[in-house]
C-alpha cells in the first residue's frame, strides 16, 4: 500500500502546484526556463505514475470492499466515462467548441471519468484512487476557473467541423477503451 499511496501522492502533489502554489511555480519558470520545469514536471509525474501503477496490485489485495455496486450503476459510469472521453479530447482539438464552453475539459473528465469508477469499485485502494483523483480534478477545475477570471484572454473562433470531430473522436476512443483495451491494459471488460 505504500508505493501505491506514494505513487498517488506525487503524481497528485506534482500537478496540485497550481492549486496551491502557483506564485512560486511561475517564479521558479522565470528563474530556470519552461523547459526545465516541464522535464521536471514530466519526470516527477512519471516516476508518479510508475509507482502507482506498480503498488496498485499490492494495494488491491490489502484492501477491504466497503460496497459493491449495483448492475445499474455500470451504465451511469459508462455514460460518465463517454463524456469523459470527450472533454479529454476536447483539450487537444483547437476551435471546439466544448472546450471554449467549458474552459478547461481536461480536468472535467478526470473528475467525470474518477467518480464514474467511483461509483462502481468500492475497495480501499479504489476509493483512495478515484476519490483522490476526484478530489483533485474538481479542486483543479475550481482554481483553473478562478485564474481565468482574473486573466483577459482573447477568444478563439469556434468551428463545426473541430466540435464534430471532437465528439466523433471521443466516441470511438470511449469504444475502443470500453469495449476491448480496458480488458487489455486493466484486466477488467467494463462492457460486454
Amino acid at each position: 500500500m505504500e508505493t501505491f499511496l506514494l505513487g498517488l501522492a506525487i503524481f497528485v502533489g506534482i500537478h496540485s502546484i497550481r492549486i496551491v502554489a502557483d506564485g512560486w511555480r511561475s517564479r521558479q519558470i522565470e528563474r530556470f526556463g519552461a523547459g526545465p520545469w516541464k522535464l521536471v514536471y514530466s519526470v516527477a509525474s512519471l516516476v508518479g505514475l510508475m509507482l502507482l501503477g506498480r503498488g496498485y496490485q499490492a494495494a488491491q489485495q490489502a484492501s477491504t470492499v466497503f460496497w459493491m455496486a449495483p448492475p445499474g450503476l455500470r451504465h451511469v459510469t459508462a455514460l460518465l466515462t463517454l463524456a469523459a472521453f470527450i472533454l479529454v479530447v476536447a483539450a487537444y482539438a483547437s476551435n471546439n467548441a466544448i472546450k471554449r464552453r467549458v474552459g478547461h475539459p481536461m480536468v472535467l473528465g478526470i473528475a467525470l471519468w474518477s467518480l464514474g469508477h467511483l461509483l462502481v469499485n468500492g475497495s480501499t485502494a479504489e476509493i483512495i484512487l478515484f476519490g483522490g483523483f476526484f478530489i483533485w480534478s474538481t479542486a483543479s477545475f475550481i482554481a483553473a476557473h478562478r485564474r481565468d477570471r482574473e486573466a483577459v484572454a482573447a477568444d478563439a473562433p469556434n468551428s463545426a467541423a473541430a466540435t464534430a470531430a471532437t465528439l466523433i473522436i471521443g466516441v470511438a476512443a470511449w469504444a475502443a477503451f470500453a469495449f476491448w483495451l480496458h480488458r487489455v491494459l486493466i484486466g477488467v471488460q467494463p462492457l460486454p
